[in-house]
Order: C-alpha cells, then structure tokens, then sequence
C-alpha cells in the first residue's frame, strides 16, 4: 500500500489518479479548491481523503501536506497534478497573466516538492511524480507562455532527478497528450488582449482546442493506471509520453533537433579557442 499526495483532484486527470490507487486499496489526499468538491469525491471513493488547498499559497499546500502525513502517514508519492492552460500570442500576453500561469503551473509545484521533500529525505524513499505535457517537449504556436510554464516544470523535474537520486528519491515526469478532460473546456484561459496580426496565426490554437474538445484520442483512466503502473516500477522513467499523439510530437521534437544539431555542427564547433584535433579531441 503506498501513501499518496496528489494536487488538484477535483476534475480531469486527477480525478482519474486520485480514484485510482484508492480503488486499490491505497491511501490518498488530494487538495480540492472547494469543501463541497472534497466531500464529493470522499463518499464516492472511499480511502480518498480531501483538503482545501490552493497550489499558490505556499503555506496553505505546506499544512495540506502536514495534514496528510498526520492523517495517513509518510507521503510515498507527491503527484504535481494541478495546472492552467492558456493560449494568445506572446506579443498578447500581458506580465500579469503570464505571472498567474507560472504560479499554478511552476511555483506550485515547487512548493509541494519543498514541503514534502524534508520527510522523504529523512526516509531516503519517495517518488515525485510532475504531470508536465508533450507541451513542455514540443511547443506550439499560440500556446507559448504555457508551453514557456511546462519547459520550466520539465528543468526542474530533470535537475531534482540528479539531486535527489543520491538520496534513494525518484523522480518522473509525465507528458500527456491530448486527454478527454476539461482542460480545453472551462478551465482554459485566454490572454485578455488580441492582436488582429495574428488572426491566421498563434489564435488558431484556440480554434483548435475547442474544435477537438470532448473528443480528444487520450483516456484519463488510462492514464491514471499508466500512472499506477509508473510508480509501481522498481525503476521508473525519469520521462513518461502519454499519448500517441505525445509520442508522435516528442519524436518530431527529437528530429528536429538532432538535425539542426548535425547542419550546424561546424558552425557550433567553430567558436573554441583551439580546434578539434582530427582524432575529436581538443588541442
């Protein structure tokens, strides 16, 4: 039985996750912004504990935590569930709105992983799971300061990877795909301004999320049991696609660099002080 904390339980795939492993007999507490959305889901699925928590107050998430770890004990997995989306053009989107994206989607996660990380030091066990996107692999136009938000969350789960694997502590993160959630629906945001220079451009993103909303290939349910199966492992992945469309994207993603990187590799290679030697090392 693992114990689990998981942000943002309320809808998507969350939801899915959190009904998941307390379908299976494990422990969970999942913050919701809502008393009424928590008592919801308690009845519903028994061993799901709830917490009113937003990820933007640090010393809320902090006391959500404690609460947890009182509550049900030594948090196994911290799941970095909760995120905004947003589409506009980067010329669109104002400081504050960019500011708002990266404090749900960068800094709070972040807070969660400082609030649980002294507890699973002291275990030298744990596993961090950030729920990040084939968004933060492959960007796309129109949807660049929340692709700007998951390049930011993927950094940070690929460092504390390295730091934290000295101390017997996983890290993974996962990048969805399209998934049957609200994402596209009601939670998304848009920036406020509109530039009428990008009509045939970055505002077709949102024309696109809402042409393919409800009817998106990625099924949540799947995903969560992906999920189970991801910390499950004895050695999990440190980065987890979701999706065949994430798989097709990561891979365009790859080749795209790997080419530019082979084109331009004089070029890059002609900045050293001293040339390669024939043989590939420097002289």
């Amino acid at each position: 039985m693992k114990i689990w904390f998981v942000t943002g339980v309320s809808s998507g795939l969350g939801r899915a996750l959190a009904a998941a492993a307390a379908g299976r007999g494990d422990r969970v507490l999942g913050t919701v912004r809502k008393a009424e959305e928590g008592r919801a889901l308690e009845e519903a699925n028994p061993g799901l504990l709830t917490a009113v928590a937003d990820v933007t107050d640090p010393a809320g998430l902090r006391a959500a935590v404690l609460s947890a770890e009182e509550r049900l004990g030594a948090i196994d997995v911290l799941v970095n569930n909760a995120g905004r989306g947003f589409t506009g053009a980067i010329e669109e989107a104002s400081l504050d709105e960019i500011r708002s994206v990266f404090e749900v989607n960068v800094l709070g996660p972040v807070s969660a992983i400082q609030a649980v990380l002294p507890a699973m030091r002291a275990r030298q066990a744990g596993h961090i799971v950030n729920i990040s996107s084939i968004s933060g692999v492959m960007p796309w136009s129109g949807t660049g300061i929340y692709c700007a938000s998951k390049f930011a969350l993927e950094g940070i789960g690929q460092t504390l990877a390295q730091e934290l694997a000295p101390l017997g502590i996983k890290v993974t993160n996962v990048q969805p795909g399209g998934l049957r959630t609200d994402f596209s629906g009601r939670s998304l945001r848009h920036a406020a301004r509109r530039i009428d220079d990008y009509a045939g451009g970055a505002h077709a993103a949102p024309r696109a999320l809402a042409k393919t909303h409800g009817g998106e290939n990625g099924d949540p349910a799947k995903a969560a049991a992906a999920i189970l199966t991801l910390v499950d492992s004895s050695s999990p992945p440190l980065n987890l696609l979701l999706g065949a469309d994430a798989v097709n994207m990561a891979m365009r993603r790859v080749g795209n660099l790997l080419g530019d990187v082979g084109r331009w590799a004089p070029v890059s290679e002609s900045i050293s002080f001293c040339p390669p030697s024939p043989l590939g090392l420097t002289v």
